[in-house]
């Protein structure tokens, strides 16, 4: 029976691998060369990648691919991107090409606040919190000076401190609502900065405030924290053309594509089973290049499946119409990115995808990154309405169906050529190889 182990993260990182591999391996050798392999030659930089995170014991590669031909507001770009899904890249850029003789992709980031809170509890009137926050309110932002100072200085800081009376859902229940502007900084640690002394200020001024009884002014402060909630955080992204150039595909009309289209937005817009996989197509695009960016994907993902839900109901991020023989598909997300700060300086990688991007200010890359969400958007539903989404999706898992069979270099070409024309499950691509290899054998 296996044993906890004490002080864990004080062990070197060898031990720590040793342990792992003897601990959950039955080949420990075998458990440790894979570990291993993945290290960086480079010493130096194989202890930036152990010092991101605590208990590194070696790196986990994802492909840096990068999309071209993006036309975002008449400039043009190539997307970098990082995701192990196949047919993402492909999608993207497959978009990117189909667009960029229709004008291209339009966006305009349409607001850039963030919103911090401080929860806290209070027993006692009302009118008395009202009016102790207006008086001390001042006193809030003028003791966050020593955070605020370099923000300012930037064009950020501070908007504005509300109080809100949340006491009808939970008993006792306030808050401090806080806005931020934080410039090329996603900002994290700056807005948690602030909300940390407006709580210090507030909970010490309480005990001072005369018109409080001695239970008001203790007020318990129950946590300080941004919100990766950002619905005033918005970026709109459109793409549009007379219905007419809506002509690539051979196969359907440009009029019966153009509608089926609009009809398959308008099912994800009020069916919630569709309206998740819809929008999960989006966020294929979006944490690619987030991910490849050093931003955090995780508070992006919250933050975006939180504003689909906004009205009550999880809904369509995207939306579509055809309007006088023009179709036009567009969509408004929010986005709480950086370009500085965080791994934006020292992740080799996001250095070099930032300066593919021609190193971008925090709104610009909110607009790239909408860009790159609707274009595999519009690469989903363009093969769902048409060929469906297997044909293409599939060939671009054929390559690691054959790597799962261990197929040759030479088998991968004849494969490949041989479902370029063929349907592709797992079943007929371990078929074909099996009847290649057959006929190898007769040779």
């Amino acid at each position: 029976m296996r044993k906890p182990i004490k002080g864990f993260s004080k062990l070197s990182k060898l031990d720590k691998i040793e342990w792992i591999a003897s601990t959950y391996f039955k080949d420990a050798d075998a458990a440790k060369q894979a570990i291993k392999q993945y290290w960086n030659t480079d010493q130096k930089l194989q202890q930036l990648h152990d010092e991101f995170i605590e208990n590194t014991i070696t790196n986990y590669y994802l492909p840096f691919g990068v999309a071209p031909n993006f036309l975002i507001n008449g400039k043009l770009y190539t997307i970098p991107m990082a995701i192990e899904e196949s047919s993402v890249v492909a999608a993207a850029s497959k978009s990117a090409k189909f667009w960029l003789d229709r004008g291209g992709f339009k966006t305009e980031v349409l607001s850039t606040t963030k919103i911090g809170q401080v929860h806290f509890m209070y027993h006692g009137s009302f009118d008395k919190l009202q009016k102790f926050f207006k008086t001390i309110k001042h006193k809030l932002i003028e003791d966050s000076q020593h955070i605020t100072k370099s923000m300012k200085k930037r064009g950020g800081g501070i908007l504005d401190i509300m109080l809100r009376d949340k006491s009808e859902s939970l008993k006792d229940y306030y808050q401090l609502h806080a806005t931020f502007e934080t410039m090329d900084a996603m900002g994290a640690n700056f807005i948690n900065s602030c909300l940390e002394q407006f709580a210090k200020t507030f909970k010490t001024e309480a005990l001072h405030f005369e018109e409080f009884s001695e239970a008001e002014s203790h007020i318990q402060i129950v946590m300080s924290i941004l919100s990766n909630y950002v619905p005033d955080c918005l970026v709109r992204v459109e793409v549009s053309c007379p219905v007419k150039d809506l002509n690539e595909d051979s196969g359907i009309a440009s009029e019966e594509f153009a509608h089926k289209f609009v009809q398959a937005v308008k099912i994800a817009e009020i069916e919630p089973y569709r309206a998740v996989t819809h929008n999960k197509g989006i966020m294929n695009g979006i944490d690619a290049v987030v991910l490849a960016t050093g931003n955090d994907f995780r508070a992006v993902e919250a933050g975006v499946h939180a504003y689909a839900s906004r009205n009550g109901t999880y809904s369509s991020l995207s939306h579509a119409e055809i309007s006088d023989g023009v179709f036009k598909f567009w969509m408004e997300i929010p986005l709480a990115l950086g370009t500085v700060g965080g791994l934006t300086t020292l992740h080799p990688l996001v250095k070099v995808a930032l300066e593919m991007l021609d190193h971008p200010t925090a709104k610009e890359l909110m607009q790239i990154v909408a860009a790159a969400g609707l274009a595999q958007n519009f690469a989903a539903l363009r093969s769902l309405t048409t060929t469906g989404i297997q044909e293409g999706h599939m060939k671009m898992h054929l390559m690691n169906m054959l790597n799962q069979l261990n197929a040759t270099g030479k088998e991968k070409e004849k494969i490949i050529a041989h479902f370029k024309s063929n349907i592709v499950t797992h079943s007929s691509v371990e078929a074909a190889l099996s009847n290649l290899r057959l006929l190898a054998n007769e040779d």
